[in-house]
């Protein structure tokens, strides 16, 4: 027998003073049956960091076909393409002609192990942005995961604020990778 998806619900109150974007976001995640709590929450944050109306969460892990996050326009073409981990060269690669943007935000220990071994691949990918979390930081986004949550993300000068009210988690990315 299968295992079936566990259903996050999450209240997520953007401010991002560095886009001027300012909005509230009722988000259901399903997390994969092999996916951790800090996966999760790194979706979560990469949802913060891009938000728009037409940026949505995919089947991810339960279609290798399809990014964590995408954003559409309204003829279907792919405007952003968001991986969360350290994917192979031969998927960001192809992600690449398939999007006008793609970015991966990794999180693991052995994030600099996995990109110093792919960066040489990825230098023609020129609309390719890598960009690592901390483990500090994941780990303290990883406390955050509840089944339903309350959050607040402020973001300012390129540092990261989330918070439920009672933690209070900052991220600063590393970028191994910038869109030139």
């Amino acid at each position: 027998m299968a295992l079936k998806a566990t259903i996050y619900k999450a209240e997520l109150q953007i401010a991002d003073m560095d886009r001027n974007y300012y909005q509230s976001h009722l988000l259901t995640l399903a997390r994969h049956p092999s996916e951790t709590d800090e996966r999760v929450m790194i979706r979560l944050l990469a949802f913060a960091i891009h938000a728009s109306e037409s940026l949505t969460f995919t089947k991810g892990l339960f279609d290798t076909e399809e990014p964590d996050l995408w954003q559409k326009d309204l003829t279907g073409a792919i405007e952003l393409w968001i991986e969360v981990g350290q994917p192979d060269e031969k998927r960001l690669m192809k992600a690449c002609g398939r999007s006008e943007r793609v970015v991966v935000y990794s999180y693991s220990a052995t994030s600099h192990i996995w990109y110093k071994q792919i960066a040489n691949k990825l230098e023609r990918a020129k609309n390719l942005s890598v960009i690592n979390i901390p483990a500090e930081a994941s780990a303290g986004l990883e406390a955050l995961a509840n089944r339903n949550m309350q959050l607040q993300c402020t973001i300012q000068d390129g540092q990261i604020y989330l918070t439920d009210s009672v933690t209070t988690v900052l991220i600063e990315r590393e970028d191994f990778k910038a869109v030139r």
